[in-house]
């Protein structure tokens, strides 16, 4: 049935189009402006005079009521304003006078898309004949309004093909800017693409990391929270939860938005809202007092005095947000208060907005049911407070007094300009306010965007005041400037999902979690973080270590075998005894050096052997102390020359008691080959074979001083690293080769019969001499550090106590208690004597 009635209803309009075709018929009912003034010129106007409707159901059998509205028209005001203005001045657009025709769009877009065409169309049912069908010029040269994103992209989709253009004053959409699909929008009004960042930055400003957002769905709050989005996470702030709503929506919609938040962590809420939607949030958030929460607004609400007036549960306290820099319009709140229904050419609107505004009803209004007091026409406007008596709209008042300044500059270049001029298009035009406000556009046609930080401060009265507390320009580099301090907030409030980790952490993700959302784990030895939430810890360079708090670098410990440390005096005093000692045998011996017990076994080598003993016990010395270039070639060079020298007086002692033996035998001449001379070209022949051998290392690869910082951690170990160990081991292998045929020679002469046999003492000093050495290996290989060098040093220092103890001792305690034992007699006896 009802696909009947459509169908049928098409036929009779097309079979009437086709009686009259030259005709041109209205469909629907026309529209009437809300205020209107004739003029040489036509400006539109298109604002919301009332915020909402009542609901109805279409049936689509019967065609639609008109939109029923409710209230309120200050921004018309201040287009009339301006109309005015530049109608009593004689510098611009002289001789022209300016009209209007300003509708009600009623807070809808389809109702603005038709007040937009019925501008540019005209509003007769039926127009004339003409000889092209339905063609005339546009009604109005440019449009003023709409106040919300999404009806005036719809209009400036529809004007766009015809260039009239439309210059909002409060739609912020940053999708407006794209002149290939609105060619003729203009905005006095920054884009919401500056005012995203500009909110992201805010957040970032205060350190909030952890935020939810709500937004209007439609085109201003779904495009404006996209941009906030993605300029957020470049700043790594974390949205807990995004929802949007619209003011029609139903209530359980808003009630799920309300439990979203109450089961959020989050206590910082971006609202990019128009201040209707911000309306029905509001009703339904002061039903469950939810008041610990810090707000951050977009320019459609947070100057709004009426969300203000109604947030009697102080919902919004401490809100700070951005809008438009204060402005005044010198001129305009005067025109505004002096309001006169009765003397309005449009009565019925300014009736009805007289009748809210005092409360009251006109006599020719009032009915027996009416409670209302009855209305004058003369009631003083400037006695009452109410959102139209408020000026804190004044920059968005101001916004709208320059959109009909722009039109009225182009309109006067175009009629001032001759022939051969170019029309300038109303995009070019760059004037001054009579306030010195600059006004012009740029290619997309914006204006330049500049906000002002606005706090939400309570007073004792309980109202609100908007206090400016800093500045957003986008000439200063997208920089937040907060150049006062908010007398409201004690302190900051906190909004993070994890707090921040402090230095000698670093952050890890929680798995399946936002990046905002972490632990902080200790940085590992070695590492560390000096900066708040570090995402790496850093490694300190060779020579630094961690401190206990990993968030500073210190200089390692140097660890070498020191004079001061017990270890390294011990080794020291040690040193000096044996050489205190050995400086004292030499004196015994050299006071009694005519003695036969000095004299016996060539007294030159003893006194040779006891200078290189002197060597070998300084020698250890230069293994004490922080490692140098030259204090690490003396010391194993010293240490392997010195010890061979030793060892080669020893081998010889040895080689001339086993000749003295020989020479005794019948018919032996063997003394004569291995005299005094032979005996020091022997020493001579086996020390400088080791000196070639320190010569070729030094000269190849010498040890070097080494900073190891394998061994320790914490410390760094200063070393002397061999350079070669081939030398070194050379050097080493030597001295064992000597040592070994020291004693096979000292061992074959052991058993010799004389009464003081040296060869005795030479097998036990060769004996403890190898036996050092060889555990001298595997100690000094396992030992970390300086007590390697401890190792070496004490091996150096316990052989050569060894030899000193072992061969000269005897002696010395023969000339010093014994001395009727020293005579050459008891030297040379055949049967051996116990002399211990």
């Amino acid at each position: 049935m009802l696909l009947q009635k459509c169908i049928n209803t098409m036929l009779l309009v097309v079979s009437f189009s086709q009686a009259d075709e030259q005709v041109c018929r209205q469909m629907g009912d026309p529209e009437n402006p809300q205020l209107s003034q004739d003029g040489n010129i036509i400006l539109g106007g298109i604002f919301s005079f009332h915020s909402s409707w009542k609901d109805r159901m279409d049936t689509y059998l019967h065609k639609p009521l008109p939109l029923q509205c409710t209230r309120g028209f200050q921004f018309a005001q201040a287009m009339l304003f301006a109309i005015e203005e530049i109608n009593n001045s004689t510098d611009l657009l002289p001789g022209v006078s300016l009209g209007y025709k300003i509708y009600d769009a009623c807070g809808s877009m389809a109702r603005s898309v038709k007040v937009a065409l019925t501008l540019t169309n005209g509003n007769e049912i039926v127009a004339g004949q003409s000889e092209r069908p339905c063609t005339r010029p546009s009604q109005v040269q440019a449009i003023i309004g709409e106040t919300s994103s999404s009806p005036c992209m719809a209009i400036a989709t529809v004007l766009g093909p015809f260039y009239i253009s439309m210059i909002s004053h409060f739609a912020t959409c940053a999708c407006l800017s794209d002149k290939t699909k609105y060619p003729s929008f203009l905005r006095t009004i920054p884009s919401d693409y500056y005012q995203s960042r500009a909110l992201a930055h805010l957040v970032k400003h205060f350190g909030w990391t952890w935020v939810g957002a709500i937004r209007t769905n439609d085109d201003y709050g779904n495009n404006g929270m996209a941009t906030f989005t993605e300029t957020a996470q470049q700043l790594g702030i974390c949205l807990e939860y995004s929802v949007s709503f619209f003011r029609t929506d139903p209530a359980d919609k808003i009630q799920k938005i309300i439990d979203i938040i109450k089961a959020s962590t989050s206590k910082v809420i971006v609202a990019f809202l128009s201040h209707m939607d911000m309306d029905v949030l509001m009703y339904g958030m002061s039903q469950h007092n939810l008041t610990e929460y810090q707000w951050v607004g977009s320019e459609g609400w947070i100057v709004d005095s009426e969300i203000a007036a109604l947030d009697i549960h102080h919902i919004l306290n401490g809100a700070i947000g951005l809008s438009i820099p204060k402005a005044h319009v010198s001129g305009l709140r005067e025109f505004m208060l002096n309001l006169k229904p009765l003397n309005s050419s449009n009565n019925e609107l300014f009736i009805e907005f007289w009748e809210a505004l005092f409360n009251c009803r006109f006599r020719q209004s009032i009915s027996s049911s009416d409670i209302q007091r009855e209305c004058t026409g003369h009631e003083d406007v400037t006695g009452v407070q109410n959102s139209y008596t408020d000026m804190s709209l004044m920059p968005i008042f101001n916004n709208v007094y320059k959109g009909v300044y722009a039109v009225a500059h182009a309109l006067h270049n175009i009629l001032s300009c001759n022939k051969t001029c170019n029309k300038t298009h109303i995009k070019n035009i760059y004037f001054k306010t009579k306030e010195g406000e600059e006004v012009y556009f740029n290619e997309n046609g914006d204006p330049a965007a500049k906000y002002e930080i606005i706090n939400w401060q309570p007073r004792e009265n309980g109202i609100v005041e908007f206090v400016t507390v800093g500045l957003y320009d986008i000439s200063l580099g997208n920089i937040i400037h907060v150049f006062l301090i908010m007398p409201l907030f004690v302190q900051v409030p906190v909004s993070v999902c994890s707090e921040k980790c402090p230095p000698g952490t670093r952050k890890v993700l929680q798995k399946g979690r936002p990046v905002c959302c972490y632990d902080c784990i200790r940085c590992a030895e070695g590492d560390i973080s000096n900066i708040t939430d570090s995402v790496t810890c850093v490694r300190c360079l060779p020579e630094y270590w961690s401190n206990e708090r990993r968030d500073a670098c210190i200089k390692k410990e140097a660890v070498f075998l020191s004079y001061e440390e017990i270890m390294g005096a011990l080794l020291t005093a040690a040193s000096v005894f044996g050489t205190c000692t050995t400086a004292g045998v030499v004196l015994i011996f050299f006071k009694h050096r005519k003695t036969p017990i000095v004299r016996a076994n060539n007294s030159e080598l003893s006194f040779l052997l006891l200078f290189s003993l002197i060597l070998c016990f300084l020698c250890s010395l230069t293994f004490i102390g922080q490692p140098s270039e030259w204090s690490c070639m003396l010391r194993h060079t010293a240490f392997g020359i010195t010890f061979v020298l030793c060892i080669s007086c020893v081998l010889g002692k040895t080689i001339v008691v086993l000749m003295a033996f020989r020479a005794k035998l019948p018919g032996s001449n063997m003394m004569k080959w291995f005299g005094q001379t032979q005996q020091r070209l022997c020493v001579l022949v086996f020390t400088l074979v080791q000196v070639i051998i320190c010569i070729v290392w030094l000269t190849i690869c010498p040890p070097f001083p080494f900073k190891n910082f394998k061994t320790f951690k914490d410390k760094i170990i200063l070393e002397c690293a061999l350079g070669s160990a081939v030398g070194y081991w050379a050097v080493l292998g030597y001295i064992g080769l000597l040592s070994v045929l020291c004693f096979i020679f000292a061992f074959l002469a052991r058993k010799l019969p004389d009464n003081f046999n040296e060869a005795k003492f030479i097998t036990f000093s060769m004996l403890i001499f190898c036996a050092v050495w060889i555990t001298f290996i595997p100690a000094y290989v396992s030992s970390p550090g300086k007590f390697s060098v401890a190792v070496e040093v004490f091996a150096i220092l316990a052989s050569s106590f060894g030899l000193l103890i072992c061969i000269f001792m005897p002696k010395c305690y023969i000339i010093l208690l014994k001395p009727e034992k020293n005579t050459k007699k008891n030297m040379m006896g055949k049967k051996a004597t116990h002399l211990f």
